[in-house]
This record gives structure tokens, C-alpha cells and sequence, in this order.
């Protein structure tokens, strides 16, 4: 027997308001965190042999729902939900690092275009364990901007979620507390023993043959990175060994079994009618230095000999970066042997270079280094008073008193 069309409208009607349009309840969510990888696979189990539920991309901020040990359920901005690794996680602080470091390296100049011969991850840190959220295809070009060598290390514990609070302890009125024991006279203590009659004998250093020469500790494993500008902007650290300068195999090949770790072109010549750069570029004998080159050359075009040739030449140097380089000038930061880093600019003329000056080098901050207050006496970025003020002849008069034996009116010999 059919039932009536009124009775049937208003069972619709009353599923409409009540049951057929509810929304089904959401979970409460118990935190945030941010996706690592340039893709973010998020799986339906607590598995990475599960299905996947979901994709996340990097930089999306993900809603937590769930956590079971080292995985977390997550829910992407479009409202899928899915279970991740927490190695695949950033946390508020890491992702504000990361952008701080876009940001503050935007502006720093290039020290050359680099690639590489097989796919390449960037992290976001300096660590192995560090996220990777992009990747360098092979023969795909970045820019170098910095170098650092780190030891290799776990990263620091984070904190994705916050910790949660302790259950107050109930009251259960006051407790009385046991009466202390009445004091009781201990027995004095017994007389050191006497020293052994070959005291002085024992307390002579001992000499260590070959042999007997205790084990040194073995170094810590250090790891050598690079800090890259893709051509999207997004900054992040590569290891330095997968990296190897563009710079044209003619003038490359004058590398002397050197890593070439920076290049740039300062000029061109003209060669019956060809035109050929004329490079600056700085070195590296190996990786893991705490330095970024120690030695720079120009390289020109001889028009009589139809090849490049070396035009000028520094070795044995302590160089930081950045270099910095335009039409006919260029200047580098060295370290001297009392610590003091100075910029010495160069300028090219012709097929010469020569010095055109120097200043103290500026002090870049680095991400998330820290940089101590220092005492006013001091240099910035060093732990060493700054030069003496006197002019170039009293500085020779004062060595030629020195050397000659000079003497005050007190006898005193002259400084």
C-alpha cells in the first residue's frame, strides 16, 4: 500500500532539519605543524606501506588530530586527513627559521652558479636529518651564497605539540609528620691510613714509551654545506661535495686539483672580433676548512698567445665570504695571521691588477647565529684590539729606534 505524498513530504522535510544535512563532527584539534617535504604523502594507517589518504605540499600548515608514538594524523588545509612520520614535520619554530632565512639571504650577492650531476635534496638545515622540502635536478643552476662546516649530529628534540599539563595532586588535609629521633652521639671517625713509603717516588711523572701512549679520541665526523638560492628564491643547505661550479671548462681546467668555490667576470677583451670574459675566481684545497677559499686568481685573455693566462695570484690565504665583484673591480675578506679580517679591493686595468685599499670587513650574520656583545675596545667579529692610530713614519721611526738599540733618558729601551 503506497503511502500518502503528504506524509512522504513531511518525513523530507523533517530529515532536511534535522538528520539528512548534518555535518559529521570534526576532531578536535591539538596542535600545528607545517609539511617538510616539497610533497608530503600522507598515509590512511599508521604505516608507510599504507595507501595514500592525502597530499600536503611544503609550507602547508597542517591541523593535528592524533598522535601515536612518532606519527601523527593530520588534517590538510582542504580538510583531507591522513597519518605522517614526525621526521616529515616542521614545527612553528623551524618554519619561522626557514622563512627568516629566505629573507635575510634574499639580499646577499651570488658567489657563482653552481649544478649538479644527480638529483640533489635541499634541507632545511644544516643536518643530515633535516627535512628536505626541494630538490635540484640534475643540470638544473643555483646560486651559492654561503658555506659552513657542522659536525655530524642528531638534530635538537623539537617540540611539535605542547607538553601536557600535570594533574594536580588532591589534598588529602594535612599529613603529620613523623617526630624526629632524639640525636645520638656517633663514635669519632677512624685515622687515615699512612701514605706508602715510596710516596714521592709515585708522585714523579711518568714517562710514556710509544707504546704505552694512551689512545687519542677519534675527531668528530664534520660535514661540509652550501647554502643555494633556487631559481624560485627558496634558500636551503645542499652538502657542498654534490655541488660543482659552472664555470667554463677553458678556464676550469687551471684548477690544479683545487675545489673552485666562487667565480665571477670582472671585464671582456676583444680577440679579432670574439669576445672573452675575463674571471676571478677563488679556491679551496678541501672540504671541512673553517674558511671559504684560501687562494683567488684572475685569469685574462692574451690576444698574443690566443688563451687565457694568469694575470694575478694569491695563495696561503685565510678567505671569507662574501666576495664581491663588478666591471674592473672586485674585493675579498682575509684574515690576517692576528685574527683581524680586512677587505682589500682590487682593480683591473687592462691585463693588470692592481690594489686599490682596504676596511675592515663587515660582520654578516648568519640564520640563527648569535653574535656576543663585545667590549667597545674591540673589533667587531674579532677577539683583538684594534690597530694602533699612529701614522706609517711613526711606525717606521719606532722600529728603526728598536733595532738600533735607542734609549730614553731613563735608559729604558725605546717602544
Amino acid at each position: 500500500m503506497l503511502k500518502s505524498p503528504k506524509i512522504l513530504a513531511a518525513a523530507l522535510v523533517l530529515c532536511g532539519l534535522e538528520a539528512c544535512n548534518r555535518a559529521p563532527e570534526r576532531d578536535p584539534v591539538i596542535g600545528e605543524a607545517y609539511a617538510g617535504p616539497a610533497i608530503l604523502n600522507l598515509h590512511k594507517d599508521i604505516d608507510p606501506k599504507s595507501p595514500p589518504a592525502a597530499i600536503a605540499h611544503h609550507g602547508d600548515r597542517l591541523e593535528i588530530l592524533a598522535q601515536r608514538r612518532r606519527w601523527y594524523r593530520v588534517r590538510t588545509p582542504s580538510g583531507a586527513e591522513g597519518w605522517t612520520d614526525d621526521r616529515e614535520l616542521l614545527d612553528s619554530a623551524q618554519m619561522k627559521r626557514l622563512v627568516e632565512l629566505r629573507q635575510q639571504t634574499g639580499a646577499l650577492p651570488s658567489q657563482g652558479v653552481a649544478t649538479t650531476f644527480g638529483t640533489l635534496n635541499v634541507h632545511t638545515e644544516a643536518n643530515r636529518s633535516a627535512p628536505s622540502f626541494l630538490q635540484v635536478r640534475e643540470g638544473e643552476k643555483v646560486d651559492v651564497i654561503l658555506h659552513r662546516v657542522t659536525g655530524r649530529a642528531p638534530l635538537p628534540k623539537r617540540q611539535i605539540l605542547a607538553p601536557r599539563p600535570k594533574p594536580a595532586r588532591k589534598s588529602k588535609g594535612k599529613e603529620k609528620k613523623p617526630n624526629k629521633p632524639s640525636p645520638v652521639d656517633l663514635p669519632p671517625p677512624p685515622s687515615p691510613p699512612s701514605p706508602p713509603t715510596d710516596w714521592v717516588a709515585l708522585s714523579k711523572e711518568r714517562s710514556f714509551s710509544g707504546d704505552e701512549l694512551p689512545s687519542t679520541v677519534p675527531a668528530a665526523a664534520l660535514d661540509d654545506w652550501t647554502l643555494i638560492r633556487a631559481a624560485s628564491g627558496q634558500t636551503g643547505w645542499v652538502l657542498t661535495s654534490r655541488l660543482y661550479m659552472a664555470i667554463p671548462d677553458a678556464v676550469a681546467q687551471y684548477a690544479e686539483g683545487h675545489r673552485i668555490t666562487s667565480y665571477f667576470v670582472i671585464g671582456k677583451t676583444s680577440d679579432h672580433g670574439e669576445s672573452h670574459e675575463i674571471w676571478l675566481w677563488t679556491t679551496a684545497e678541501t672540504l671541512g676548512e673553517d674558511h671559504d677559499f684560501d687562494g683567488f686568481r684572475v685569469f685574462t685573455w692574451s690576444t698574443r698567445r690566443h688563451r687565457y693566462e694568469t694575470a694575478f695570484i694569491q695563495r696561503r690565504q685565510r678567505g671569507f665570504f662574501p666576495v664581491t665583484a663588478t666591471d674592473s673591480e672586485f674585493s675579498v675578506c682575509l684574515e690576517k695571521s692576528d685574527g683581524l679580517r680586512i677587505r682589500k679591493r682590487f682593480t683591473l686595468t687592462g691585463n693588470s691588477v692592481r690594489a686599490s685599499g682596504e676596511a675592515r670587513c663587515e660582520v654578516q650574520q648568519q640564520d640563527d647565529d648569535q653574535i656576543p656583545d663585545l667590549p667597545r675596545n674591540l673589533v667587531v667579529g674579532t677577539g683583538h684590539p684594534p690597530p694602533s692610530k699612529d701614522g706609517f713614519l711613526a711606525g717606521v721611526w719606532k722600529r728603526l729606534k728598536s733595532m738600533v738599540g735607542w734609549k730614553d733618558s731613563t735608559g729604558t729601551p725605546a717602544r
